[in-house]
């Protein structure tokens, strides 16, 4: 599988802080055996994250797109919007085992507003932005991944 990664956050897009949580995320999509299209680093500029997610998303250059970061309950915190401004479908059930995962770890997993749906046959994933919950949001949900972005490309279910 292809993966696209985009890290939404101020500081590291600015330099002011080193971003960690896309490496994480990179490294584990790497471990999993799953090829990286790109790597990005953005602000929390709901425009400029939607019009990046529509175009890897139109580019078909991957089959899934993880966000990381911008998804808690702060005022700058656009990430889920920007995905659901340009998703065509949602897949609640994904986000939801993200945040029953993140409990087994920390009771502020609820405080996600995580999403995930579809455009064009690829899947948008929205990740949190500390590199421990991005990478553990994702274990909650890699299994899953393949298979459903078979599906969402047109594949049979098994």
């Amino acid at each position: 599988m292809r993966v696209a990664i985009v890290t939404v956050s101020d500081s590291s897009f600015t330099g002011g802080r080193e971003d960690r949580s896309g490496p994480a995320v990179r490294e584990r999509c790497e471990a999993l055996g799953w090829d990286i299209a790109s790597a990005d680093i953005l602000p929390d500029d709901q425009l400029r994250i939607t019009a990046r997610l529509a175009e890897l998303a139109d580019s078909r250059t991957c089959e899934c797109v993880l966000t990381t970061g911008g998804t808690g309950v702060g005022p700058r915190d656009v990430t889920p919007e920007a995905t659901m401004n340009i998703c065509e479908r949602l897949i609640p059930g994904l986000a939801e085992v993200m945040r029953a995962k993140g409990l087994q770890f920390t009771p502020r997993s609820v405080l996600s507003r995580s999403v995930v749906g579809t455009r064009g046959g690829v899947m948008i994933v929205n990740l949190p932005g500390s590199p421990k919950g991005a990478v553990q949001s994702l274990d909650a949900i890699a299994d899953l991944l393949p298979h459903a972005c078979e599906v969402i490309r047109g594949a049979k279910h098994d």
